[in-house]
């Protein structure tokens, strides 16, 4: 057998046994992040009964979380964040793949950081730790260096798809977000790495779609025009939420009188008040969207608040300097405006029902942000069930996309990696 063929099968291989490696972590990582949510919220409703000392018990907590996990991320390079920035430059070989231990750090300074409270996304570090077991395994098994960074790559996409249970997502992510670049040699690691990955994920997670959706019937063709109009204006909420994550990234830098542990603390902290006013102002967001999905759709002042806080908490948290990721609370505030907007548009929109704007606009803000409008349909469409709203899907991610790139608005994970080169 020629070398060549031997190495393609050995990189196989290696992808293969990785990707059990990067389900079990992962599907671990989701176990316990929900246990931890659990604890979380008994401690929350245990406050309540303590008067106005009760407010100290979550600002506590997260503001506790905040600074073990960002002490965490200052020990270890780059831990800091979703990871995926350093996915993308590794690729590009402006970086060397991850050493191991960045997987424990990215774990236990996750687990805390987003079972504390803070308005993270469980994908940031199951990505980076994908990437890292993928890189390693490529190393211990001496493949080529061109290799290992293909696995590094590979079992990124495998790290996306066990955090959303969506496999197709991840092989997309890669192709269309990471290395924006479609090679049959790339797309079979990626998926061999995948398949395995959420497979055995499963055994920890279970297998079950993400969010529990009604039927949804395919809303009428006359309403095309209305999803792009929502579409575009999605576009211009993803481009101003980009710039306010930079934002707040860049204001934290300049304060320079406390150190970056305290800075956290301080982020928790007001988090936490957010936590203790009402607990679906805080933590990821998945509790949130799966109600909002399921039909529960709080009124108009509510959604408008949820909006707001959310809208602003989420690169708050991120600027917080820990392990966790844009993506879930991402997802969130999209399900938020969609419901919004429906909400606030009803009479003019026959035949399309809040939860179909709700997941339309979970699709369209991540394609705005991200600047993957494949990716964020089929990463929905995985998560939902929800495959009779492919058009509509794909007509707002089309005008989101469009309208984000027409205004300026660099894609968020460009911008992200483009500050760490210049602060070195």
């Amino acid at each position: 057998m020629p070398r060549a063929s031997r190495g393609r099968i050995a990189v196989h291989l290696v992808a293969a046994i990785a990707g059990c490696l990067v389900g079990l972590v992962g599907g671990g990582f989701r176990w316990c992040l929900a246990r931890a949510t659990e604890l979380r919220g008994s401690l929350v409703g245990a406050s309540e009964h303590l008067g106005v000392l009760g407010w100290l018990v979550p600002a506590a907590l997260t503001a506790t979380g905040a600074a073990v996990a960002c002490a965490i991320a200052l020990r270890v390079p780059l831990a800091a964040g979703s990871g995926i920035q350093d996915v993308e430059a590794v690729w590009r070989g402006e970086r060397s793949p991850r050493p191991p231990w960045l997987v424990p750090a990215k774990f236990v300074g996750g687990l805390i950081a987003i079972g504390s409270g803070l308005v993270l996304g469980r994908e940031g570090p199951t990505v980076h730790m994908g990437a890292a077991i993928g890189a390693e395994a490529g190393r211990r098994t001496r493949l080529d260096e061109d290799d290992v960074r293909l696995l590094h790559t590979s079992l990124a996409g495998a790290g996306l798809a066990v955090a959303f249970t969506a496999p197709l997502g991840g092989v997309l992510f890669v192709c269309e977000e990471v290395t924006r670049t479609l090679r049959v040699r790339l797309v079979l690691v990626t998926l061999i790495g995948t398949a395995t990955a959420v497979g055995c994920s499963r055994l920890l997670v279970g297998n079950r779609l993400d969010f529990r959706v009604p039927d949804l019937a395919g809303p009428p063709l006359a309403l095309l025009p209305a999803f792009l109009l929502f579409g575009a204006a999605t576009g211009v909420l993803g481009a101003g939420y980009n710039r306010l994550i930079i934002g707040f990234l860049d204001r934290c830098d300049h304060v320079t009188r406390v150190g970056p542990v305290a800075r956290a603390a301080v982020i928790g902290a007001v988090v936490g008040l957010l936590l203790g006013i009402d607990p679906a102002l805080a933590g990821g967001g998945d509790r949130l969207s799966g109600r909002l999905l399921g039909g529960a759709v709080p009124l108009v002042p509510v959604l408008v608040g949820y909006l707001v806080v959310r809208f602003l908490a989420g690169p708050l948290s991120y600027a917080a300097g820990t392990p966790g990721g844009l993506f879930a609370p991402l997802l969130a505030v999209g399900a938020l405006w969609g419901a919004l907007v429906h909400a606030l548009a009803q009479p003019l929109l026959p035949g399309g029902g809040a939860v179909s704007f709700a997941i339309v606009g979970m699709a369209a803000l991540f394609s705005s942000v991200v600047r993957a409008p494949v990716t964020g349909i089929v990463l929905v469409v995985e998560m939902t069930g929800a495959t009779s709203l492919l058009i509509p899907l794909t007509a707002a991610c089309f005008a989101a996309t469009l309208t984000a790139d027409r205004m300026g608005s660099t894609p968020i994970y460009d911008s992200l990696r483009l500050r760490t080169a210049r602060r070195g």
